[in-house]
């Protein structure tokens, strides 16, 4: 099996505090939603240290070899997210997060999906598993992201 849940990657955390990341609407980083089959392994050039896509994975490559293929507006590297200004939420959790995702007229079939950062050398920044296989056949395919709020959001620092 190759996703066992939901990681920031731990390439992540330490690049977070070396300003690595930039998530400001205004001026920030480009991040990607990359979707893959559950043959996917997180050594399979991604920089992950294990055959499970987790949070050892610190990079996307276009040369992973299960990145999903499928007819319509999704192609390789994955669509690009809508970042959501950083806030403190509840006065002592930063939270950020990402706007709802769309691929339209797409016939697909994904167990999870890589964000990663594609202003900087897609380095990646979490792992999400969808739990099972998720399809579209001819249709819309669309990722939301939980409440952005202190015990939600995707991305958040207590």
């Amino acid at each position: 099996m190759a996703f066992s849940g939901n990681a920031l990657c731990n390439s992540f955390k330490q690049e977070l505090l070396e300003g690595v990341h930039n998530f400001k609407n205004s001026g920030g980083d480009t991040f990607k939603f990359a979707m893959y089959t559950n043959s996917q392994a997180g050594n399979d050039n991604l920089g992950g240290s294990s055959s499970t896509m987790d949070a050892t994975v610190t990079t996307y490559s276009t040369s992973a070899s299960n990145e999903i293929s499928a007819t319509g507006d999704y192609s390789q590297g994955g669509g690009t997210l809508t970042r959501v200004d950083p806030s403190l939420k509840s006065t002592s959790t930063a939270t950020t997060q990402f706007g709802t995702l769309t691929f339209t007229g797409v016939t697909l079939t994904a167990r999870g999906a890589l964000i990663y950062n594609s202003s900087d050398s897609n380095k990646a920044v979490c792992v999400l598993d969808f739990g099972a296989d998720k399809s579209a056949s001819s249709g819309t395919f669309q990722i939301n992201f939980p409440t952005n709020d202190a015990s939600n959001a995707l991305i958040r620092i207590a």
